[in-house]
């Protein structure tokens, strides 16, 4: 059982489960839910456990419910546009179904290759693409779910429209397992997009990184992409992958465009511009996908390329796109005042930053520093009217997070919707809302 204990987040407690049950039906899952409820036992749900906030650690004596078996993609449909798919189908592997119908899921969180569409929906996953697609919630038309008293029950909807009762569906989206446990998710889809073009741009600082996000967004673009990724994640991917990235900048911010035809040479060449005005040290658009290609690989690769150097510690902040070039500094500050080394990555077009804190291991000093840095990111963010987390979830690491954020009002309102869901408190104890 200790591979199911916690998730991937660096530091978040846990416990010893006492069981894992791997059900594969929706009818197993209410089965285990009423037994638990019977004996008292919490409920951890866990897909793959790539979540970066403990919201799948387990407590002392809970049940593990891992939705790995449940894999099952039970309907595409190409004219409603829609795919009916179980907790624990891999994200890529939705993706590439769609794509034999010319169809496209677009939420594509960086773990797209390993997180499941059950763990996209708890913690709302974002994702490369999601500066102009939107993440997880956008996608979400209804659930299967088994509720805190044991019902297995059906919210949202398979129509295009529809405004019928209280949306029940968004609710459950980003809920982090706290109040029920999905067993079924109808997704939208859109038609397969045109090819990206891609755009390259290097920078000596990360502020003048910031400022070429923040040009893009003024001159109107919306990019299909657009992410930074800084020297010391090249080089951690280059050192375990060999695949001979370019090191000569210390931040690069790699552009891309959808629009068909002329429109997206045109946007790309507007991004590109932008780049240059920014204060780039090189700017082109890509004329060789292979190498593209890999530079968007790269950013994927960056969290467990870095791992290998030693425990990393992931922050998940999101700022106005206005605040980038702020906030990169003031994340840059952070790094000296605490003596910490911080790499970043981002999805920079809409503002959320993944500042990495790396510390050797078995370093307790630098691990003490780095959970300093940890909360000074946290206090700068809010304090340019960010958000705690923009993607990960609450979990376990961002609690006093959201507490600072939405004040104690609104977590009156949020105990209050979780008291009516899961009146017994059956569900991820301690996550989110704290105990």
């Amino acid at each position: 059982m200790a591979g199911y204990a916690h998730d991937e987040a660096e530091w978040a407690p846990y416990g010893s489960p006492a069981a894992v049950v791997r059900p594969r039906t929706a009818e197993e899952v209410q089965r285990v839910v009423r037994a638990c409820l019977d004996h008292g036992a919490p409920v951890v749900t866990r897909g793959a456990g790539t979540g970066l906030s403990g919201g799948a650690n387990a407590v002392d004596g809970a049940v593990v419910l891992s939705t790995e078996a449940m894999t099952a993609i039970k309907e595409i449909d190409p004219l409603e546009r829609l795919a009916v798919v179980e907790p624990g189908v891999v994200n890529d592997d939705l993706r590439a179904a769609c794509a034999k119908q010319d169809l496209w899921y677009p939420p594509d969180p960086a773990s797209a290759p390993w997180s499941t569409i059950g763990g996209n929906v708890a913690t709302n996953a974002g994702g490369l693409c999601c500066v102009k697609y939107g993440v997880t919630r956008d996608y979400v038309l209804g659930l299967q779910f088994v509720t805190g008293t044991g019902e297995l029950v059906r919210v949202g909807r398979r129509t295009a429209k529809g405004v019928a009762g209280y949306d029940l569906t968004g609710l459950l989206v980003g809920s982090e397992g706290t109040l029920g446990v999905i067993t079924e998710v109808t997704v939208r889809l859109r038609p397969s997009r045109a090819p990206e073009h891609t755009v390259a741009g290097y920078f000596s600082s990360l502020v003048d990184a910031g400022h070429a996000v923040a040009a893009v967004a003024a001159a109107g673009v919306v990019p299909s992409a657009l992410e930074l990724i800084d020297r010391y994640c090249l080089e951690a991917v280059d050192a375990w992958k060999h695949m001979g990235l370019s090191t000569e900048a210390d931040v690069v911010v790699l552009g891309r465009t959808d629009a068909p035809g002329k429109a997206g040479e045109e946007e790309a060449e507007t991004i590109r511009r932008c780049f240059e005005g920014a204060g780039a040290t090189w700017a082109v658009r890509s004329t060789d996908q292979q190498e593209a290609d890999a530079l968007f690989a790269a950013r994927r690769l960056a969290y467990p390329a870095l791992e290998r150097l030693g425990p990393v510690l992931t922050e998940d902040i999101c700022v106005p796109k206005s605040a980038v070039p702020e906030m990169l500094g003031r994340i840059h500050a952070i790094a000296e005042r605490h003596e910490t080394l911080i790499a970043n990555i981002a999805h920079a077009g809409d503002g959320n930053l993944h500042p990495l804190l790396i510390t050797p291991p078995d370093d307790e000093l630098a691990r003490a520093r780095a959970q300093a840095a940890f909360h000074d990111i946290i206090t700068e963010a809010l304090a340019l009217g960010g958000t705690v987390t923009g993607e990960h979830g609450v979990g376990l690491l961002k609690r006093e997070g959201l507490l600072a954020e939405v004040g104690p009002e609104v977590m009156a309102l949020n105990r209050a919707v979780k008291d009516a869901l899961d009146p017994r408190g059956l569900f991820n104890p301690g996550k989110v809302l704290g105990s």
